[in-house]
C-alpha cells in the first residue's frame, strides 16, 4: 500500500520535510517511490509547497495521505484556509475585578 506522508530532511533543531509517496513497509527516512514537495517548519508563511497534479494521481491509484499531509492537500487546494496554528484564538473573557 502507498502512503502519502513527510521525510525528515534538515539538521538538528532545524527540521525541514519533504511530503514523499511511499511503500507502508518502508520507514520514515527509507525508500521511497517520488518526492511531492516540501514543508519548513521554521517559515511563518508559504512555508509548503506541493505538486498538486502528482498527488491527485497518487490518490487516485489508492494511496492513503498521513493526516499532516492530508492539511495541506487541503491547503493546496484552498490557499484561503490557515494552518490550524495560525488562526485567531478566541477572545478571552474579561478578567475578574478584586473586590
Amino acid at each position: 500500500m502507498v502512503k502519502l506522508r513527510m521525510r525528515r530532511t534538515g539538521c538538528t533543531n532545524h527540521a525541514t520535510y519533504r511530503i514523499v509517496a511511499a511503500d507502508s513497509r518502508s520507514p520514515r527516512d527509507g525508500k521511497f517511490l517520488e518526492i511531492l514537495g516540501w514543508y519548513d517548519t521554521q517559515i511563518k508563511d508559504d512555508n509548503f509547497k506541493l505538486d498538486v497534479e502528482r498527488v491527485d494521481y497518487w490518490l487516485s491509484q489508492g494511496a492513503k495521505p498521513s493526516t499532516t499531509v492530508a492539511s495541506l492537500i487541503r491547503r493546496a487546494k484552498n490557499p484561503a484556509l490557515k494552518p490550524h496554528h495560525a488562526r485567531k484564538a478566541a477572545p478571552k473573557s474579561e478578567e475578574k475585578k478584586e473586590g
